[in-house]
């Protein structure tokens, strides 16, 4: 049957620069409700003019879980979550869900089965949903701009992992969490690969320069003015000593760093 995914931007509190996140409806007659941040009377006649039998989430992060609750009361949908994610998935939604997935897991829609990846990084329980040769990819992807991994729960060696593992999956197209459709997924994926090895390269020169704490990095392997994001950038400077601590390039003792 042909493919149905339906894209609509709502407004909601996040740190994302478009200040909305993407809901979508994959199918019409037994439809999969995706990242229903928020209600909006948009949001309504989208899933009323459905039968939304589903209801996931890309992730549990607040920009994409608000409306849950709402939806799944009012359509009786199954609620699915990232198996021996459920806690967090109850404490972010306010659901106890139905069933659980993992990597390889397919829901059945009318505009064919919606196959589930594991792409953690920008977060533990992160997944993308596949749909034919498009991927909603939920905050693994963003056109233009890049996506926050940041301390505590950021991971950049298993975002660089899931950004590769959908490189070589070739999707026609990204459906991201933010921002316009991705219509140059290689070009795109390959950018973010890049941005991040960059980072943590002007990370590692900064404390093989003499930089002794992450605030030092931060000055250093910053070049632009970080008003109301300098917590993101802190974050994400913590995660990269991370993954080069764990990779044996530094040495991390709280705050302080040191080239190895």
């Amino acid at each position: 049957m042909r493919e149905r995914v339906r894209r609509l931007s709502v407004p909601v509190a996040t740190r994302a620069p478009t200040g909305a996140t993407n809901a979508y409806l994959v199918g019409r007659d037994s439809a999969l409700l995706v990242d229903p941040a928020a209600r909006t009377d948009e949001l309504d006649a989208l899933v009323a003019e459905a039968t939304v039998e589903h209801v996931a989430v890309t992730h549990t992060h607040p920009d994409h879980v608000a409306a849950v609750a709402d939806y799944a009361a009012e359509t009786g949908a199954t609620v699915w979550a990232r198996r021996w994610r459920e806690k967090r998935f109850e404490r972010a939604t306010g659901v106890e869900p139905d069933r659980t997935f993992v990597e390889g897991t397919e829901i059945d829609t009318d505009a064919g089965p919606v196959g589930v990846f594991d792409t953690p990084g920008h977060a533990v329980d992160h997944v993308a949903f596949g749909v034919g040769d498009r991927i909603l990819c939920g905050d693994l992807a963003v056109e233009p701009g890049s996506v926050v991994v940041g301390a505590p729960e950021g991971d950049v060696r298993a975002y660089l992992t899931a950004l590769r593992r959908l490189l070589a999956k070739r999707p026609a197209r990204l459906l991201p969490g933010h921002g316009p459709v991705i219509r140059e997924p290689k070009t795109t994926l390959e950018r973010l690969i890049r941005h991040r090895l960059d980072r943590e390269a002007k990370v590692l020169e900064a404390v093989r320069e003499g930089a002794t704490s992450v605030d030092d990095v931060l000055d250093a392997a910053y070049e632009k003015d970080l008003t109301g994001v300098e917590d993101l950038a802190r974050a994400t400077v913590v995660a990269h000593v991370e993954k080069l601590a764990r990779e044996g390039d530094v040495s991390r003792d709280g705050e302080r760093v040191r080239p190895l």
